[in-house]
């Protein structure tokens, strides 16, 4: 038995019956965040999209024509903002583990596919059948499910040793 076994056993016997059932609320910043990673992925993703059909194709020869193209890419301030969101949603997620288990964060975030669908309906123009809908609409009740399950299943002590 390794050492991260012991410790998760002896754990898992010192708390009492109520702990295993109870947990404790998310807070406010933790849901605020989850929020951000759900609007800012898709939005960065969309708005890299965007900026590419703007920019074109991309041509690797002659390299004259990927340099052209590559300031054209970097011009373009769909793409910036992209960039930008996706920056933004990379540092949510990273505290949002800091703060609440990855088994319980992956899940909640899956609502971004209605967001993506939704981006891509007013954004793209893009038609979103009604079947889309209701897979998406299966989803976002999963995330239901998930969001009353414990945040965090693991004690600070546990967490600080792996």
């Amino acid at each position: 038995m390794n050492l991260y076994n012991r410790i998760v056993l002896a754990d898992a016997i010192s708390e009492g019956p109520e702990s295993k059932t109870a947990h404790k609320p998310l807070r406010l910043k933790t849901f605020l965040m989850i929020l951000v990673m759900i609007v800012t992925g898709p939005l960065g993703n969309v708005l890299l999209g965007k900026g590419m059909k703007h920019v074109g194709a991309v041509v690797t020869w002659p390299p004259s024509q990927l340099l052209h193209t590559a300031f054209k890419v970097f011009a373009s301030t769909s793409i910036w903002l992209g960039i930008s969101s996706l920056i933004l949603f990379f540092v949510s997620y990273m505290l949002v583990l800091s703060w609440a288990d990855y088994s319980f964060v992956q899940p909640a975030s899956s609502l971004a596919y209605g967001v993506v669908a939704l981006l891509g309906y007013l954004m793209l123009g893009e038609t979103v059948s009604p079947l889309r809908w209701v897979g998406i609409a299966i989803i976002c009740l999963g995330v239901f499910v998930i969001s009353h399950t414990a945040p965090r299943t693991t004690s600070k002590k546990t967490a600080r040793q792996i």
